[in-house]
């Protein structure tokens, strides 16, 4: 059978020299030993057994690795890919763990096996797309003190990954995004309220007034008291 079509799972190994291509399926990888580096799309990854990556079908990749190494590969159809899936840079919980300990027990079987099809199944509804928890987190807190490592722990996402990957599905750093969700607020707060500035700065999070004014300049080009000024007719 065409191993496109099928579902394959297996242990491999990779060499120091870089092996660049992309394939029609999709693909898990479980680091077992040693590390894999990984350059996709300008990014580069080096991917540990603390983490774990999936490629999308006809995702340009490379990778290399210089030290002694062994992965678990799971190559997923197209049929098994019913949503439109994204590259993941996932930190290995216990979740994805306990997936890793599963796909082990179908090493080495030669028949596509009932019990693979089922967790390949499984797999591939959990990359399914959705409202990532991390951007809901963020409409949740953002008059609070948020960083990168909260927001890429949400996702079990490594941190530099995030930040790319965040642009990817926004348009924007996550820097960006939170500073323009407190601007939107504080736009509103400053039009349709009488509260002073220092209660408006203490309500979207800043410690003071002035802390808020040189933000608001920052982002806005002007004080706060100039754009009520200006807006409120």
């Amino acid at each position: 059978m065409d191993s496109r079509k099928q579902v394959i799972c297996e242990k491999r190994s990779s060499s120091n020299k870089s092996n660049s291509h992309q394939h029609n399926f999709g693909q898990f990888l479980f680091p077992l030993q040693g590390s894999l580096e990984i350059n996709t799309l300008g990014q580069e990854i080096n991917l540990t057994p603390a983490y774990c990556l999936y490629l999308p079908p006809a995702y340009y990749h490379d990778f290399r690795s210089t030290v002694r190494n062994e992965f678990l590969i799971l190559d997923i159809p197209t049929d098994f890919l019913l949503w439109e899936t994204e590259c993941m840079y996932l930190q290995l919980d216990e979740q994805w763990n306990a997936i890793r300990f599963l796909l082990l027990e179908e090493v080495g079987n030669r028949k596509e096996s009932v019990a693979l099809r089922d967790l390949t199944r499984y797999v591939t509804h959990k990359l399914k797309s959705s409202t990532p928890a991390s951007i809901e987190y963020i409409h949740n807190h953002y008059k609070e003190s948020i960083n990168l490592d909260t927001l890429a722990g949400i996702e079990n996402y490594h941190p530099i990954y995030y930040s790319t990957w965040f642009k990817r599905k926004t348009g924007k750093s996550p820097k960006v995004y939170i500073a323009e969700l407190r601007l939107k607020e504080a736009k509103k707060l400053l039009l349709t309220t009488s509260w002073t500035i220092s209660s408006i700065s203490e309500e979207i999070g800043f410690e003071n007034a002035s802390s808020f004014t040189r933000w608001f300049v920052k982002w806005e080009g002007m004080t706060p008291q100039k754009y009520k000024m200006l807006n409120n007719g």
